[in-house]
């Protein structure tokens, strides 16, 4: 796939995360350099069709912007309540959020059961990266608006299929 001008700030997107990636950087300053990227350049709802801004009924909608080997540019939208499961993924990642509130959950797997770490309200306009080991994390929309949010994976998830690696169902405790 490749990025199109009709999705306003994504070309621009495209070539700076285009060059971080080409750094060779390991996985935890790349996906901080990229996050850094989006705290500059990150983008406005006009990203998004109005029919894709919608979201879907059935639970959260992810819309593939831009796909290559090296990374994938995508905007999930939240409807008010809608969550993931608790899960990891199989790269870096780096996100900010356009609109919404993404209420996110930290654990810590124990082996025969998961740890709460922490918790974030990430607003509109905040922007965080991460990279896997420690990257356990479970999402939701807790404002009353749809939300959205663009997310960057060191990944091709147009060719895995998702950014998840593994979903956990160990007991919280």
């Amino acid at each position: 796939m490749k990025a199109t001008t009709t999705r306003p700030g994504l070309d621009a997107l495209v070539t700076g995360i285009s060059a971080i990636v080409a750094r060779g950087r390991d996985r935890r300053h790349t996906a901080y350099a990229v996050a850094d990227l989006l705290r500059d350049r990150l983008p406005g709802l006009d990203l998004l069709t109005p029919a894709e801004r919608e979201g879907s009924p059935d639970g959260y909608a992810s819309h593939i912007l831009h796909a290559r080997e090296e990374f994938t540019i995508l905007a999930v939208v939240w409807r008010p309540g809608q969550d993931t499961v608790i899960h990891d993924h199989v790269s870096w990642c780096a996100f900010g959020v356009i609109s919404g509130i993404e209420h996110e959950t930290l654990y810590r797997d124990m082996g025969d059961h998961l740890v709460e770490i922490g918790r974030a309200d990430n607003r509109p306009g905040e922007v965080s990266g991460f990279a896997p080991p420690g990257d356990i994390h479970k999402v939701r929309n807790t404002s009353g608006e749809t939300g959205v949010s663009l997310h960057v994976y060191g990944a091709n998830v147009l060719r895995l299929g998702s950014s998840v690696r593994r979903v956990y169902d160990l007991p919280v405790r």
